[in-house]
């Protein structure tokens, strides 16, 4: 927005802190062991975990982070005490510009009405203002309650007005794992309707009747105790598109009752959104991210025929 001086909300360094200055392109972890002489692998995690490891004044936490020559990197000599800890939101990425987490099921993307506080964006909102009271949280995304998984959102407006603006061509996969009825025919298909938002629910619809045209690629990881385990690829972004797309073809997903799965063996919405990856809308870098599949998909699909709920 023009003629609005942004704040850049980034993590100062403690006053005492060490500064490498870097020369050539290289990964944090390999620069770091190489400046840092004799420190091993995981004391370099527990620093990054900690959050002492800065990249131009910026924390960086992935020990894979690309640095470029004429970056400086600073190790301050006290924990930041910015940590972040809830028990709902894992933090997996932070800079100037933006913020990855892991969300949690049963934890709404943004705030409602009904609902203000108990949200990923108040929790993330209360977290930048320690540092700035000012600092706010822009939304880019979102995930249904109950899924649980990868999301990003920005720290400034124009951040976030580059990241929706552009979202086809920044996000390059945005992919998620789920638990489906039934034991998938195909190995590997494609899902496109129009979808409609009735508020209660999503109607689908095989022509066009005014709604969204939406596209989920599908492919089939196990089949297992009368269900499948699914990677799922999103061309298109709508609300439950999963969810309904699934449904539609006779293998809801497990738990949704909203859309015809009667109740969950596993107490939740077996839909998890494990990669993300897209291009820094400021930067230009190629960032990617990865969850492991939630243990209790994996768990359910291992287990033996006659255990099945």
């Amino acid at each position: 927005m023009s003629g609005i001086i942004r704040r850049k909300p980034v993590a100062r360094a403690a006053s005492q802190y060490t500064v490498y200055h870097v020369n050539e392109e290289m990964e944090l972890m390999p620069f770091l062991m190489k400046m840092m002489s004799g420190i091993s692998r995981n004391k370099v995690k527990t620093l990054l975990k900690n959050r002492t490891v800065l990249v131009d004044k910026t924390i960086v936490t992935q020990f894979d982070f690309q640095l470029q020559p004429g970056m400086n990197v600073q190790i301050s000599h006290n924990k930041n005490n910015k940590e972040f800890n809830h028990p709902l939101i894992k933090l997996v990425y932070e800079d100037a510009y933006l913020i990855v987490i892991e969300k949690k099921e049963g934890l709404l993307s943004v705030g409602t009405e009904r609902q203000k506080e108990k949200t990923a964006q108040h929790i993330l909102s209360e977290y930048v203002k320690r540092e700035n009271r000012r600092n706010r949280i822009y939304v880019v995304h979102r995930l249904d309650r109950e899924t649980s998984g990868l999301m990003l959102y920005a720290k400034d407006e124009k951040t976030q007005h580059t990241l929706r603006d552009n979202w086809k061509e920044i996000v390059t996969d945005r992919r998620y794992v789920a638990i489906v009825e039934g034991e998938i025919e195909k190995d590997a298909d494609t899902i496109a309707s129009w979808l409609t938002d009735q508020k209660l629910y999503v109607k689908s619809s095989p022509v066009d009747d005014g709604g969204k045209y939406s596209i989920t690629h599908y492919k089939t990881i196990k089949r297992a105790n009368g269900h499948s385990l699914v990677e799922l690829e999103l061309e298109t972004g709508r609300k439950n598109q999963i969810r309904v797309h699934m449904s539609e073809i006779g293998h809801p997903v497990m738990g949704d009752e909203r859309y015809g799965y009667e109740s969950s063996p596993i107490g939740r919405l077996a839909l998890h959104a494990f990669k993300l990856c897209f291009y820094h809308p400021v930067t230009g870098e190629l960032m990617k991210f990865e969850t492991p599949y939630p243990n209790i998909f994996k768990n359910y699909m291992l287990k033996k025929k006659e255990g099945r709920s």
